[in-house]
This record gives C-alpha cells, structure tokens and sequence, in this order.
C-alpha cells in the first residue's frame, strides 16, 4: 500500500538555497581553534559517584555569555590532552566555533576515559526508586548540571546534538527534563535493534552490520580508563564478504570468530525474539512528556537508523504531542549530511547541494534561535522532506501530508504490476530459495556494507530465476509516493519457515542519461527506492514466533520505512520480491529451528509461490 498525492491536492513550499560566503571559522585549522578557543578536560562526577570525562572547548571571546552543544559518545572525545584539539570537520559544524558556542563532548559511561560499566542501547529506567538509581537520562543531567554551573560565561541554554549511536544519547538527553536543555537534534538515532535500525529488520538479522561491528572492534569489550582505539576482534582472510560470510556459515561458525569477549553478540544469539530484553531496549516506549525543542534528522537511504529517525519522530507525535517535535528527511547515507554535500549517492544525482541547504535553512536556524535567541524558525515546518525523482524539497503542515491517497498496486500474471485487482482465476509464481546460493544485496565484490546499495542498478537480481519481477507499463504522468510502504502478501512455502524482501524500484527510459556526469550507464537503469525485509516465523507475533504449514496459503504483512519519491513520467514502478538478500541479511534456513544456533547441514532449499 502506498500513499500516494499529486501536485494539486498538496501546496508545496520552496525555499532559495541560501548561501554565504566562507568564512575563516569554516576553513579554520588547529592554529585558529588555537587562537580563538581554549580547551579544558574535566572529571564530572555522577550521582553515584562515577565520573565521566568531558572535553570542553571555551570561547576565548568574553563580550557575551555563551550557549553550550552537548555531544555524549562511545566513539571517544579525543584527541587527549588540553593541548590537542578535535579536528573538526570542515563542514556546518565549523558554524558553531565562528557562533562562540561553547562546545562539550563527552565519553559516556564505561568507555575510554569515563569511569563505570558500559552497556550497549542502556535501558532507560522509568521508575527509578532513589536519588541515585541511574541511566544515560540521569548520566546526561548530571553533565548538565555541572556544565551550566560552572562554566565562565554560559547563558544557562543548552543543546544537544548526535547522530547514528549519539543519536540514542541526544535522546536519553532530551529525557533528563534538565530546564536548561532546550534544543536536541537527534540524528539517524538508534531506536530499536530488533524491529529496525543497525542489528535487526523485523525480527532479521543484518549479519553484515551487526559483525561488521565486531570485525572493526566498534562494540568489543575493552576496560574504561583507556585512550585506546578500537583493536578489531579478528581480520578476515578477504575481502569477499559475500564468499567469506558464505562459507563461513550458519551464525554459531561466527559466533566462534568473535570470540567469549563480546558481551553484547553473545547476550543478543540469547534473545532470538522481541522478549522483555529487547523491548528494554526500544527508546520509543520512554518518549513521553518531552520538553525540549526537537530536530530529527535522517538520510532516506540510511542502510544503518533510517528506521530510527521517522519511528523517533512519529513515536512522539504519539506520546508527546505537545513537543516542538519536527523532521528533516534528505536523500543521504548514513551520516552523509555531516560528511559530504549531498549532491549525489552512488550512480543518482540529486540536482543540488542538500547539505548545505539543510544546514542553512534548518540546523544552524533551530539551534541559533532556540540557544542564543537569534534568527528566526519559521522556514523550518512540520516537515522537511527532499521527494527524490524530482529532486525537490518539500515542507509539510504534518506527515504523511494531508490529502494523501491510499492505493494498492497488485501483481499480475505475466510480471504486472497494476493499480487494477486481477480479475483472472487466481493464480501464482513461484521460485525456488536456495540458502546456498542467496540472493546478493548488491552487484560485484565488496569487502564491507556499501552506503550505495540504497540506490543501486537492481538488474542484477531482476535476472535471477529466485526474485520475482513486476512492473507497470510505461508511466504516462508523474506519480509521487509520501508516506510508509506497507506489503501486502499472500505465500505458500513447502518448508517451515522463510524470509521476505520486498523492493520498490524506480525503472528508468531506455534512453535516460545524465550527460556529460554519467560515470555509469544510466540507461535502464533500475534505481532501488525502498526496500525491506521480514522474518516468516514472526508474521502473527515478534514475541511468539510460529512455523508454517507447509504449502499452506498464508499472508504476510509488514510496514517498510516511510518513502519520499517522485515516479516520472515515461519510467515505471517495478517491486521485487525474493527470499535471501545475502550478506547484509543471515540466511534463514528455512526450517522453523533457533537460528542463532543452527547447524551447516540444517539449510535447507523451499519453494516459494506468491
């Protein structure tokens, strides 16, 4: 089901991208961070006694009192040493320093410098029983506390801000309810490594992202008190992830690879369902009663906390509605508006800098307005969307916009795809899945998850003999999805158990080019604009999975995240449906067992008719 809306229901606001001259805040190197700012390293001590170290870096500007950004994070405040300054990156972030914002970045508890015990996603406690029951909420007002305490010049304002992992501590922040906190801005949050984001889609597991984690060293357990590094857990004998990741298995073949080291991969193959540990870890059940002014930001091809970023936003729409609560959707990787300007992603071309007209007209506004009361948010709404295809930005009163549609479109025989019911005696396809031989994620060799993915040509599997193809005819007026995608299918299996991947595709003319810019042949090309999967087993609960019957009609449904993409005239709309999407999904296989702990000779082929 799409939500679907055109031109003439919905009044579109454009806004000039705003540009301004660079200036040498934003081209600052350490000699001017030298100059211009001082930089003080601080215990801060908890309520209950653990202290958490904290680099601050002052304003050496004394004419006003200055607004502090809070960023609390496991990947490490380094540089150590009040000497060393962070080499910030040379993008919007550079606005802040020419602002005199007071700038503070923390380890949070138990990695690097802080003191205390780490634990991944830590649950928020919502009925702390004493003045030093804790959590990262309780972690982040102490630090505010402080901050605004004992800082020289501070205007008692503070923001939060963190994407990805720093996302989930911005959130924890906005919790706290500390008075001065009046600004968060979390990023791609991680919201729950179960239903979507990082480590699970529906009950799947992102094999590639969650090992890839360890393989880095990113969640490996290390002793606080350390400015060291991440050590990588092991070093794979190559880069072919797709054959490495193959051979290497069913999960425990991995599991072994990781070592007894790491905690959170081995507490996570314990819980192979949303159990009460999971759900401990789901942020939006706590998004209640929030005070602070709110930004959520996310990439639409977030391959990491796409999920993340709009179930945050509508989770307090929902619990909060009388939060300040706004989002901005960009057609970005994970983290991309941090990094690049946004103007392309792989082989698709977005017709603008979307970075720097985020930062212009959204970021730096809300927190300039809010933290020192300068400026103006009224060009932020509701909404801020970039509709792909069209390459637009658009901004709404609410989301989904008013004035949406709700439309199916059906599978045919033939490979149809239609906005019309068959009429014809009811009929199927069907393919054979084979977990010795899954479906790629993406086309050639690899040696990590790819950002590009997201938009990749998906000809490769529309060859395959296990992916089932369906596309419109030729579009003869532009068509324009907002809003989520839900799947709506109706599967026999000969086994117990199967996964689904379901892929909205963007199909291109034959001719298509983008000039002189193309780097790849655009011609046909078969753009990926959204796309999901879903673990059989969990299709009546995620708590209490169930086996199939064999052969037995049985629907699936599922909602895949929200969509902004304008279909043009003369392409076509194609959906893809197959049952691996290996590497960056562990095969299922296809016997209703305990996955995580499966042996090589369970695997087994199914045939799937849809």
């Amino acid at each position: 089901m799409f939500m679907i809306y055109t031109m003439k229901i919905i009044g579109i606001l454009f806004f000039l991208l705003i540009t301004e001259s660079i200036t040498k805040a934003q081209n600052a190197d350490s000699t001017w961070f030298a100059d211009n700012y001082s930089k003080m390293e601080q215990y801060i001590t908890m309520r209950d006694g653990i202290r958490l170290f904290t680099s601050i870096y002052l304003p050496k500007v004394h004419s006003e009192k200055h607004p502090i950004l809070l960023s609390r994070s496991p990947f490490a405040c380094d540089p150590y040493g009040e000497n060393k300054f962070q080499d910030f990156p040379n993008n919007h972030y550079r606005e802040y320093f020419k602002e005199h914002y007071i700038m503070v970045l923390q380890d949070v508890r138990g990695k690097f410098m802080s003191e205390g015990t780490f634990i991944e996603i830590r649950p928020f406690n919502q009925n702390k029983k004493s003045n030093t029951d804790t959590d990262e909420s309780t972690d982040a007002f102490d630090t505010v506390d402080w901050l605004v305490k004992n800082l020289p010049a501070n205007n008692g304002k503070v923001g939060v801000i963190g994407h990805s992992y720093i996302g989930f501590y911005a959130i924890q922040a906005a919790l706290s309810n500390h008075p001065a906190i009046v600004a968060v801005s979390p990023q791609a949050p991680v919201a729950d490594w179960f239903m979507g984001d990082d480590f699970h889609h529906n009950g799947a597991l992102l094999l590639m992202n969650a090992f890839h984690g360890f393989e880095a060293g990113y969640l490996n357990t290390r002793k606080h008190l350390t400015t060291e590094w991440f050590t990588p857990s092991f070093v794979a004998p190559t880069k072919d992830k797709y054959g490495f990741y193959l051979r290497t298995g069913a999960i425990p073949n991995f599991t072994k690879l990781t070592g007894d080291s790491i905690v959170f991969w081995n507490e996570m193959l314990k819980h192979p369902d949303y159990d009460d540990w999971w759900k401990a870890r789901n942020t939006r059940a706590a998004l209640k009663n929030i005070k602070p002014a709110m930004l959520l930001v996310g990439g639409l091809f977030d391959a990491e906390d796409c999920f993340g970023a709009w179930n945050t936003y509508k989770a307090i729409e929902k619990q909060s509605p009388a939060t300040n609560n706004k989002i901005v959707m960009g057609p970005w990787f994970h983290g991309q508006w941090t990094r690049t300007d946004g103007t392309r992603l792989g082989n698709i071309r977005f017709g603008s800098n979307t970075v720097e007209w985020f930062a212009n007209n959204m970021e730096l506004p809300f927190f300039n307005y809010y933290l020192k009361g300068k400026g103006s948010i009224d060009n932020i709404k509701e909404a801020n969307i970039f509709f792909t295809g069209e390459n637009n930005w658009k901004q709404f009163s609410k989301w989904p916009p008013a004035g949406v549609t709700n439309k199916k479109l059906f599978f045919q025989q033939d490979g149809i795809l239609s906005w019309e019911k068959s009429t014809s005696p009811k009929q199927y396809t069907e393919y054979i899945s084979d977990p010795a031989k899954p479906v790629p994620y993406s086309e050639g060799i690899h040696d990590h998850r790819t950002n590009e993915f997201m938009t990749d040509d998906q000809r490769f599997a529309s060859f395959r003999p296990d992916v089932l193809v369906f596309k419109t005819a030729v579009l003869t007026g532009d068509i324009t999805l907002a809003g989520p995608l839900t799947a709506h299918l109706k599967v026999s299996i000969s086994s117990t158990d199967a996964d689904f991947v379901v892929k909205l595709i963007d199909v291109f003319p034959d001719d298509f080019s983008y000039g002189n810019e193309d780097s790849y042949i655009m011609n046909g090309y078969e753009m990926m604009v959204c796309a999901d999967v879903f673990r059989g087993r969990y299709r009546k609960s995620f708590e209490k999975p169930s086996a199939f019957i064999p052969n037995a009609i049985t629907a699936i449904n599922y909602s895949m995240n929200d969509v902004a993409h304008t279909f043009k005239k003369g392409h076509r709309i194609m959906v893809h449906v197959q049952s691996s999407w290996f590497p960056l999904v562990d095969r299922n296989p296809q016997k209703f067992i305990d996955i995580y702990h499966a042996k090589d000779d369970q695997f087994q082929k199914a045939t799937i008719r849809s």
